[in-house]
């Protein structure tokens, strides 16, 4: 039998690095337990109010975050609010899969064209790969706002 995953970023800011996963994989935030969100509403602003509303302090009201797959096909991203620095290569990466079915010098361009989509949401380039066939298709490697690196594949 198969199982779910989550993956578990500490973070310094978790709603900004939630954020950011949202708009990379095109994923959500979702609603606090036991409020319907009407159309359009903002689900941080309603996980404030909600935080607000059972006594957490303002202070802490941002120490975790998550971000979900709307189709419910992909792994929940849940980020934790952690004191200490990155100080090292992070060990687990990403992958995202933006350029699937492509090859070659089209596969490059997509990538380059999602690299730059995701530079402007916050991320660092690292470098490029290039395609080094019949072992490597090219990648782009690159960091979240908070350093964790991860590959645009």
């Amino acid at each position: 039998m198969s199982r779910h995953i989550q993956i578990t970023f500490d973070a310094h800011d978790p709603a900004a690095l939630s954020s950011f996963w949202r708009d990379v994989l095109g994923y959500v935030h979702p609603g606090p337990p036991g409020v319907d969100l009407p159309e359009g509403a903002d689900p941080l602003a309603a996980w404030d109010e909600f935080l607000a509303r059972i006594g957490v302090p303002e202070g802490e009201r941002n120490t975790r975050s998550a971000v979900e797959d709307p189709d419910g096909h992909g792994p929940r991203l849940f980020f934790q609010q952690v004191p200490e620095d990155k100080v090292a290569k992070n060990r687990v990466h990403l992958d995202v899969r933006a350029a699937p079915g492509l090859a070659g010098e089209e596969r490059m361009a997509a990538l380059e064209s999602e690299c730059a989509r995701l530079v402007a949401l916050g991320a660092t380039r690292v470098r490029r790969d290039e395609p080094a066939p019949p072992l490597s298709t090219g990648y782009i490697v690159m960091t979240d706002p908070e350093g964790n690196e991860f590959c645009l594949d």
